[in-house]
């Protein structure tokens, strides 16, 4: 396991994006085109034992036999390559072994208090609904954080036919299964007739879905009471449920996740929706001060010891200053800034704004991990209060233009949140604009993560947004590329032109963490200089026309790389 402090450059990517496995990944990943590109892989959560949101609802973190085993983690180490992997802190999935747990077992159930109990959690800060969940007063809810319309519960059917409220960040789904004529008869004692018209009249409406209470029985009304609560008593969910820090337990399943991840060698372990975890009666419970800090220190009190880092994974707009916060504390900070600058200067021509943010990194001595695309989307509410509004909206212009798609936060407009789209087609698909891109990203402060589709010049893919359906957005820059077309894709000049700036980004020891770095800007060109005992790595880039100059020198001025478009 590399130590802490490394900086060469990581690849991203879930463990099928290339062919169907990781191994395919490994097989392209040990070709001499690659050879000396990336010291780190982040693989994405799907990799784990997982059910939704392409890997980010676990429900446990054994491997994905289908996705990966031992031997492929194994290939990697054997490739040089550490591990970036993903704790989801705030919820697991539904098929957890804990809420299964608590479907079948109740209040008997030990893990009882391991989700967070809606109506305790509540309790003397609200009214009773005839639904059996306490609605919150007015002055403690109007100033928390939703991620969906309504509260953010899931009711829970417990073995006694009650509804017990739980809380429910992200996404939820209540499914009712159809009881045929024979199961109606049997377990219900309808007569078989009767229960062949009772279970058309179910189906119909649940495939419309109503819920039973909701189903039209006509002249069979009389079994109403007794067919709803066999459906209610039979329901299934899909979703993420959040878990209660203040549980014993929890912290115990921190630890033994921390230890399952450390023991696939991870070194940098990235915090997926953490802001979240930590909740509060009347406050915003979204990145609550001092808790959430709080729990950070507790999470890097188990990672720490095991020679993991943590990579806190909190979107908050710069104005708030959060990730400033993180610096201080000494934690990796992402650098969710640098896509939206990156689009915003090629626009205006101009790279002030960027260098802008360079020298404060440097100034801060802040610790990033940058990237251009990701599997999520392009950050925008990250730059307010670092750009005007009207450049903002701009950006997201400039792109929804050339074909992104916005997600706004539930639905409310004007509180834009990302922009979904391939990296390249953000650029407007332009070659030229991609390669100068990448060039500023590997030259800017902090370790370079690569979205693998970005490497190959990926293009929004608008059919699989059409079959993800509803929600499926983000499917637009996640296209799953076969073995043997990423392969051919290698001959691609914008392909081999940003894997000779990657090795030589990730090998030459002028990037070392320890380099002195300056930003000079002169109307639309700037120039990063990085310098150190090894030598001086020089960056020219014009905004107006993408063309750049990545020169580096030894300490006595003579060219060991060069590299110009």
């Amino acid at each position: 396991m590399k130590k802490r402090g490394n900086t060469g450059v990581i690849l991203n990517a879930y463990p099928d994006s290339i062919g169907s496995r990781l191994s395919d990944m490994t097989a392209l990943l040990r070709r001499e085109e690659l050879r000396g590109c990336f010291d780190s892989f982040y693989i994405l959560p799907s990799v784990f034992n997982t059910d939704l949101d392409r890997g980010f609802s676990l429900i446990d973190y054994e491997l994905d036999r289908t996705m990966a085993g031992q031997e492929d983690l194994k290939a990697l180490e054997e490739l040089g390559m550490d591990l970036f992997l993903d704790f989801i802190c705030n919820h697991i999935s539904v098929l957890s072994k804990q809420f299964r747990d608590i479907v079948s077992r109740g209040d008997a159930s030990p893990y009882r208090d391991f989700f967070i109990d809606w109506n305790k959690f509540w309790q003397g800060h609200g009214e009773m609904t005839s639904e059996g969940c306490i609605r919150p007063d007015p002055e403690v809810i109007e100033g928390m954080f939703f991620r969906k319309p309504g509260l953010p519960l899931l009711m829970v059917r417990f073995p006694d036919g009650r509804d017990v409220p739980y809380w429910n960040t992200f996404y939820q789904q209540v499914r009712y299964r159809v009881p045929d004529a024979e199961e109606l008869v049997s377990e219900l004692g309808l007569q078989y007739s009767e229960a062949v018209e009772v279970s058309r009249r179910c189906a119909e409406a649940i495939s419309e879905g109503k819920k039973p209470a909701e189903i039209d029985f006509g002249p069979r009304e009389q079994w109403r009471e007794a067919v709803v609560s066999y459906l209610e008593a039979r329901r299934s969910y899909l979703g993420q449920m959040d878990l209660n820090i203040r549980s014993p337990l929890v912290m115990e399943y921190y630890r033994e996740t921390l230890e399952k991840l450390a023991g696939y060698h991870a070194s940098v372990i990235r915090l997926d929706a953490f802001a979240y975890a930590s909740k509060e009666v009347g406050r915003h419970n979204f990145l609550n001060e001092p808790e959430t800090w709080d729990l950070l220190k507790a999470i890097d009190g188990i990672a720490s010891p095991l020679g993991m880092e943590l990579l806190p994974e909190i979107h908050s707009d710069y104005a708030a200053g959060t990730y400033r916060v993180l610096a201080e504390k000494g934690y990796l900070v992402y650098d969710f800034f640098l896509p939206g600058l990156l689009i915003d200067a090629f626009r205006r021509e101009s790279g002030e704004k960027l260098a802008e943010w360079g020298r404060e990194i440097v100034r801060g001595g802040i610790r990033t991990v940058n990237m251009l695309g990701c599997h999520d989307g392009i950050p925008l509410l990250d730059l307010k209060g670092m750009l005007p509004e009207e450049d903002i909206q701009a950006v997201i212009d400039t792109v929804v233009a050339r074909g992104g798609r916005v997600k706004d936060l539930h639905g409310a407009k004007n509180m834009y949140y990302q922009v979904n789209a391939t990296y390249f087609s953000a650029l407007g698909e332009d070659e030229r604009r991609m390669l100068a891109a990448r060039a500023v990203q590997l030259f800017m402060p902090g370790r370079p993560q690569v979205w693998y589709l970005d490497l190959f010049a990926g293009k929004n893919d608008y059919e699989a947004v059409s079959r993800a359906g509803a929600g499926g957005h983000k499917e637009i820059n996640r296209s799953n590329l076969t073995l043997e077309l990423a392969e051919e894709k290698l001959s691609r000049s914008v392909v081999r032109d940003q894997l000779t700036l990657l090795r030589a980004r990730n090998c030459d020891p002028v990037f070392a963490g320890d380099a002195d770095i300056d930003f000079f800007t002169d109307g639309s060109v700037m120039r990063i200089s990085r310098k150190n005992e090894s030598g001086t790595a020089l960056l020219s880039v014009d905004f107006s026309d993408s063309g750049f100059a990545a020169v580096i020198t030894d300490p006595d001025g003579r060219e060991r790389f060069r590299f110009e478009q």
